[in-house]
């Protein structure tokens, strides 16, 4: 396996910036995910690791050695691409044996059988191996594209949203298969999600991507408990984090109808500031009953805005003025309580988020 890094990569199609002075490191055999949303230069990023695109500015090394001028197919680099780019001539069992007929590696046809029955099966794939590929389902297509970047070896593997188009169960045991995979193989893998249970679940280290700018890279507690500004914030979780706006005051913050006010962590900013905090649904409860607050909890009053029923769990959306806070209870403690009911929320100050306002909003909690 090899270490990767790259160093300030740029790269622009006409007057667009698909890549913004990116810059990460990739240990040997250590799991790295690049996260983030759809044009946020993840694919870019990857394709100029891989020698596939050639960036304006910027190194890529290899295991520290330089590698710009170096060809695909001799930096040791496995890519899987989300647009599958098999062979449509062949079957299943050929596409997955391509790489390890190539002049690269030239294996034994015992040794590339074996190896491709193992892939298969773990990717359970194998009662397909005399398909076509132009018989399979977009989720068989992305199994073989996968199959056919994991049965070769590579110094590191590249993979561009490899299980984006699975359904919900395959997905679920992909990810374990992967994470095995990547523990026992000690495989240096860089891997690219707009899913971020894919990348928590997975990654070593996150680093998050937009408008072609890495935002934050971690490991996932530290970009989970202290994103860096907002976007980073709202990156994670489902619910996803509300963000209401407001200001400081000497007793804490107040949102700027009035209403909800709670205390929050220490802040780099002063009372009378514009801020915005940030507060996971996961970090509330709901006040059933005469119950008190207990200590470290605050209550806040307000009504029930929406229910969304989710097996044994339920979203209830409380309006405070013109705030709306998400919180998820199990579904037998919210039986009877409907659209307009008054409640009240618990929230913890020590987990409030607090940001700047405006499009960084960057973190002023300290």
């Amino acid at each position: 396996m090899a270490a990767v890094e790259v160093r300030g990569l740029r790269k622009s199609y006409g007057k667009t910036t698909a890549l913004d002075d990116v810059s990460f490191e990739v240990a040997d055999g250590e799991f790295f995910c690049l996260l983030g949303p759809s044009g946020a230069g993840k694919t870019t990023t990857l394709k100029t690791l891989a020698g596939l695109v050639e960036p304006d500015a910027g190194e890529v090394l290899i295991d520290q050695t330089p590698s710009n001028d170096v060809e695909p197919t001799h930096r040791g680099l496995a890519m899987c691409f989300e647009s599958y780019a098999l062979y449509p001539q062949l079957d299943v069992y050929g596409n997955l044996a391509s790489p390890l007929r190539s002049p690269l590696f030239r294996l034994p046809a015992s040794e590339v059988d074996a190896k491709v029955r193992a892939v298969a099966g773990m990717l359970g794939i194998d009662g397909l191996l005399e398909r076509p590929v132009t018989r399979l389902s977009n989720g068989q297509r992305q199994r073989v594209a996968l199959g056919r970047v994991l049965v070769r070896p590579a110094r590191a593997y590249l993979l561009d949203e490899p299980l984006a188009h699975l359904d919900a169960k395959i997905r679920a045991s992909m990810r374990a298969e992967l994470k095995t995979i990547s523990r026992d193989a000690g495989t240096t893998t860089v891997y690219v999600t707009h899913d971020y249970v894919e990348a928590l679940s997975l990654a070593d280290r996150i680093g998050v991507i937009r408008d072609g700018r890495i935002l934050q890279s971690g490991t996932p507690e530290e970009v989970w408990a202290r994103p860096v500004d907002a976007f980073v914030a709202q990156a994670f979780g489902k619910p996803r984090m509300t963000l209401i706006e407001g200001g400081l005051t000497e007793d804490g913050f107040v949102s700027g109808d009035g209403v909800l006010r709670v205390p929050v962590p220490a802040v780099s900013a002063a009372p009378g500031d514009a801020v915005q905090i940030g507060v996971r649904p996961r970090d509330l409860r709901l006040r059933l009953g005469a119950e008190e607050p207990g200590a470290g909890w605050t209550a806040v009053d307000g009504r029930v805005y929406v229910l969304e029923h989710l097996g044994r769990a339920t979203e209830v959306t409380v309006a405070v003025g013109d705030a709306r806070l998400s919180v998820v209870a199990p579904r037998a403690a919210v039986a009877g309580l409907a659209a307009d009911d008054r409640v009240s929320l618990l929230i913890r100050p020590s987990t409030v988020h607090v940001f700047a306002t405006g499009d960084e909003g960057k973190r002023v909690s300290t």
